[in-house]
């Protein structure tokens, strides 16, 4: 008889890793599609490996264990790396397997999602790059670190975006991408 438990983790549909404290203990096959690294190259690794920046790694961390204390699904929309240094927009979500210590071992999946999709067809690639970071919830300096731009120059693009939309503020905007990136 089959391991079908072993099976499944193996060749399901999205990129699955297994984490204790941000660890990869164990990496389904998948991973090698979506990120391009074998199991065998990402297990024993730090997730940050996964993460275009530290500042990246450090903020969506935190909110995550947070969230996973308070719900035992946690799901987002963030950045993630390949392998060959492309940055790819992905679905992340994520459990927790002890409550009071989300990160002590975890069980994660990731799915690729489209760049092109949704309602922000007006919006720039600079501008689109900024709408991630901001259903993500990061702020202006935050954004700005992780690009390698001013606050202002996030400012600028995130007023943009707003008129392009023709939301009244930044809370409707980001509304707006999230409700355009779930259709």
């Amino acid at each position: 008889m089959r391991d079908y438990e072993r099976l499944a983790f193996q060749h399901g549909p999205d990129a699955t890793l297994i984490l204790a404290h941000r660890v990869i203990l164990r990496a389904s096959l998948r991973v090698e599609a979506v990120f391009g690294w074998t199991p065998r190259e990402l297990e024993g690794q730090s997730i940050r490996i996964l993460y275009p920046t530290e500042t990246d790694y450090e903020l969506i961390g935190e909110r995550a264990r947070k969230a996973m204390q308070a719900s035992t699904v946690y799901r987002d929309e963030r950045f993630m790396r390949r392998k060959d240094g492309q940055v790819i927009w992905t679905e992340g979500k994520g459990t927790g397997l002890d409550a009071q210590d989300p990160q002590r071992l975890a069980v994660w999946t990731y799915r690729p999602l489209e760049a092109e999709t949704g309602a922000e067809g007006p919006l720039t690639p600079t501008e689109k790059r900024i709408a991630r970071y901001l259903v993500n919830g990061f702020t202006s300096k935050e954004i700005a670190l992780a690009l390698g731009s001013s606050p202002r120059t996030v400012e600028v693009h995130r007023a943009n975006m707003i008129a392009k939309t023709g939301v009244r503020n930044s809370f409707e905007l980001v509304r707006r991408l999230l409700s355009a990136g779930a259709g």
